[in-house]
């Protein structure tokens, strides 16, 4: 009988039992290749992840599944594991291979407890997004800005909403918007440095996603392309109160639309349990 052994933690909030849960396999070494996305399936959260000694140039290597499949780069895995392991390799800065590149986390302490922690992301490629159509009438609204999406190991949809409140009624097609693909649609409103989004992604086997930290820094990089906000702004992002998930993100993209020379997300990370499975 083997032993797996796992520590959940909830990410992008300060408060146990909110923000997005994750489970982390701290030493998957022994964990049989078909049961990794057994494991992630059976934990049902938005993504597990899986962690190995590095490969390459980083502290370690880290695989992610959300329920139905192996996805190469997602920003709540990757802060939420840096919180899981920085703490016992006593680092400031724990670097993570994945499936996208080696990402860079710093994280911020007050005493020996990790507070914070803020992650540098791969550059996103974009594009218009071949399904605007569909997608806006599985949504029921309109978009204030162009639909496009933006890939940084995930494809994510970007969709402007005229308010915060319009964002908060949204009651989505599920089964229309899951037909169009394995994309994030994020569907956002906001002014100044505060916005609100929900990210639902039933194509993924996520139907609403409480926090999205791999779309928080598209999300600033497609409001400063297209001037609600400035480059180099940090935003301040609410997510997956509808949910019961409350969730805070920061973003900020560095650089010029022709140009961009950083993307930067943060946020903070509790652990909230710890066990093994027996397999």
């Amino acid at each position: 009988m083997a032993r797996f052994r796992y520590v959940v933690c909830d990410v992008f909030t300060n408060e146990p039992l909110a923000g997005n849960q994750l489970a982390v396999f701290t030493d998957a070494r022994g964990i049989p290749e078909e049961q990794l996305q057994q494991l992630a399936k059976e934990m049902n959260f938005s993504e597990t992840t899986f962690v190995y000694p590095p490969k390459a140039d980083g502290h370690v290597f880290m695989r992610i599944f959300t329920p139905a499949a192996e996805i190469p780069f997602a920003g709540h895995p990757t802060l939420g594991t840096a919180f899981v392991l920085a703490g016992p390799l006593q680092l400031v800065e724990l670097r993570i291979e994945t499936g996208r590149g080696t990402v860079p986390v710093r994280v911020e302490r007050e005493g020996a407890r990790i507070v914070f922690g803020r992650m540098e992301q791969p550059l996103p490629t974009i594009a218009p997004f071949d399904h605007a159509d569909e997608l806006l009438a599985a949504l029921g609204v309109e978009s204030q800005l162009p639909v496009e999406v933006y890939d940084n190991g995930l494809a994510h949809v970007y969709v402007a909403l005229r308010s915060p409140e319009e964002v908060a009624a949204l009651e989505p097609d599920l089964q229309r918007l899951g037909k169009l693909g394995a994309y994030d649609t994020s569907c956002f409103a906001g002014e100044g440095l505060s916005w609100k989004t929900r990210m639902f992604g039933p194509g993924l086997g996520v139907p609403e996603d409480p926090a999205t930290g791999s779309a928080a820094g598209p999300l600033a990089l497609h409001l400063a392309r297209h001037g609600r906000i400035a480059f180099g702004d940090e935003i301040e992002i609410s997510q997956g109160a509808e949910i019961g998930r409350p969730s805070t993100l920061y973003a900020r993209v560095d650089g010029t639309a022709d140009a961009i020379t950083r993307i930067e997300v943060g946020g903070s990370a509790v652990i909230v349990a710890r066990g093994e499975f027996s397999v």
